[in-house]
């Protein structure tokens, strides 16, 4: 069928930026909401209902979609992938009940974080249904999957903090929103690709199950670990600080997002690519386009802090208020952070191509110590200005240790070639 052939990268690219930007925009906006119509307490447990349930849906997750836009030889079944995640989402879901009633948060806080939780599960589905779309190479039904999700949350989760000046009925929009667009537009999209309703049934043949699971396994703890290390300062800070200095930093933090959108734009289409160069030896290739992908994560994380230094402090005052603006010191930091977080994360696509999973485990134990340690260290003494070192200290560790990754896959895949020429 003509709908269902591959895009080229460029217009690939294209439409994941576009869909990624106008989905960032919208979760910014999110904030922007929180911190104009309710107060900086409300994004701290906006910001803590994250940060609590994104490191368990991250492992239960087990980053299938991955594993799907790579299986470049077919390996698996999509009912396979979303029999695992059914599983995985429902376990995640008993997980974040637990932690949160162990860990003893008022119950308005308890139950803003079980709300975002359901949404997460929603969000899960979704994510294996873009998984079988970017296996596909139709990034364009994904970025369509994203502008409407973008604006229908903002929607209605600025409605109901507005209207019921309560951050519960906005979460609650929130769920709605994630659930509708899953049940209205991804699964149909499912059903489009696979041309039969019966193909985006779940499957769960025991052994087939296990040996996903094996796969994917490292996978999820990985995630899980990036989760944490993006995290834990969040922790940190709202054990020492509290919800109101949480609230600040995140909302400052989520700027780090705008190049995070052309990083994840370009790591998602070029993915498939570079996982076929790797497949089929093609080294050059492989190399080449790694640098191309470099550049650019250079090229963007110098510009963040070019502007966070001129700007820094009339940006924050604009977007949400004076308060926010008197940390500018904070987001020129945040921004050195995030330019090397892009470096890292290009190198982390790289690896995952290559299939190198299973080193990706102890790398990420690796950061998430440094980071632990460092906010541990330096934010009793620095406070938020500490966070944000701290994220500097993990991301300089992370670059360093996937770098010696990429460059030993790329020795080895050329000895290889060698070797059967």
């Amino acid at each position: 069928m003509q709908k269902t052939q591959p895009l080229t990268l460029r217009r690939n690219f294209s439409w994941t930026f576009i869909g990624n930007a106008v989905y960032a925009a919208c979760q910014w906006g999110i904030l922007v909401v929180l911190a104009k119509f309710g107060s900086p307490e409300m994004v701290g447990q906006f910001t803590l209902g994250l940060a609590v349930t994104a490191p368990i849906i991250m492992f239960t997750n087990l980053q299938l979609r991955v594993v799907q836009a790579t299986d470049a030889r077919k390996e698996y079944l999509f009912r396979d992938y979303l029999g695992l995640r059914l599983l995985g989402t429902g376990l995640a879901l008993v997980a974040i009940t637990i932690v949160t009633w162990l860990a003893g948060y008022r119950w308005e806080t308890s139950l803003v974080i079980l709300l975002i939780g359901l949404a997460k599960a929603f969000e899960s589905m979704t994510d294996v249904f873009h998984g079988l779309l970017q296996q596909h190479e139709r990034m364009d039904r994904i970025a369509t999957s994203l502008m409407i999700k973008g604006p229908l949350s903002l929607l209605l989760l600025g409605m109901g903090v507005y209207l019921s000046g309560n951050i519960i009925w906005g979460v609650l929009g929130l769920v709605c929103a994630w659930a509708l667009v899953l049940l209205a537009y991804d699964i149909r999209n499912g059903v489009l690709i696979l041309n039969h309703k019966s193909q985006v049934l779940p499957q769960w043949h025991l052994q087939t199950q296990k040996k996903l699971l094996w796969l994917c396994l490292p996978l999820g703890l990985v995630m899980m670990l990036i989760s944490l290390n993006t995290n834990i300062p969040r922790y940190f800070i709202e054990q020492y600080l509290g919800e109101r200095e949480l609230g600040i930093f995140a909302a400052i933090a989520y700027l780090m997002i705008a190049g995070n959108m052309v990083v994840s734009a370009l790591g998602e289409s070029a993915s498939p690519k570079l996982a076929k160069y790797y497949a089929t030896g093609n080294g050059v290739a492989f190399r080449t386009l790694i640098f191309k992908l470099l550049g650019i994560a250079t090229l963007i994380g110098g510009v963040g802090v070019l502007v966070a230094l001129i700007g820094g402090r009339q940006i924050l005052t604009l977007l949400y208020q004076a308060e926010y603006a008197e940390h500018s010191k904070l987001f020129v930091w945040l921004m050195v952070a995030a330019g090397i977080g892009y470096v890292a994360s290009f190198l982390g696509y790289g690896m995952t191509a290559a299939r190198y999973f299973r080193v990706q485990m102890p790398l990420f134990v690796a950061v998430v110590s440094t980071s632990a340690i460092a906010c541990l260290w330096l934010l009793p003494k620095l406070g938020l200005l500490g966070a944000a070192i701290a994220l500097i200290m993990a991301a300089i560790v992370q670059v360093g240790i996937s770098l010696g990754v990429v460059i030993y896959a790329l020795q080895k895949l050329e000895r290889y070639t060698t070797k059967q020429e």
